[in-house]
């Protein structure tokens, strides 16, 4: 009987060692099985706020500093109500939409959880 753990991809359970990879037959994954942990937790970014709440798909949060808002002459005041984030990789780790403003892409050091 096999001790092999399953595909992290597509969960098949006929894996087999190659050298110091795990690979699966059915849809050809690669892995290292030591280097697994460190991989699922890059994939679980945390994303915080100014404050040092975890964010969340779905949560509103407000604007903490005055952001000018590139390629107009607007800008986005403080105390701004964003509702219903949506986190993405990336620089700006927000994306959003705002009343008046649009969709827009916000840095997460901007902005507090309500």
């Amino acid at each position: 009987m096999s001790t092999l753990p399953n595909c992290p991809k597509c969960n098949s359970e006929y894996t087999y060692e190659d050298g110091s990879l795990l690979v699966c037959p059915e849809c050809a994954h690669e892995w290292n099985p030591e280097s697994d942990a460190n991989n699922n937790s890059e994939d679980n970014k945390v994303v915080k706020d100014a404050n040092g709440n975890v964010l969340n798909d779905g949560d509103s949060v407000t604007v903490i500093k005055d952001l000018k808002v590139k390629g107009s002459s607007s800008v986005l005041k403080i105390g701004t109500k964003v509702k219903n984030i949506r986190l993405v990789d990336g620089d700006h780790d927000i994306d959003c939409k705002i009343d008046g403003f649009g969709a827009m892409k916000l840095k997460s050091e901007f902005v507090k959880k309500i």
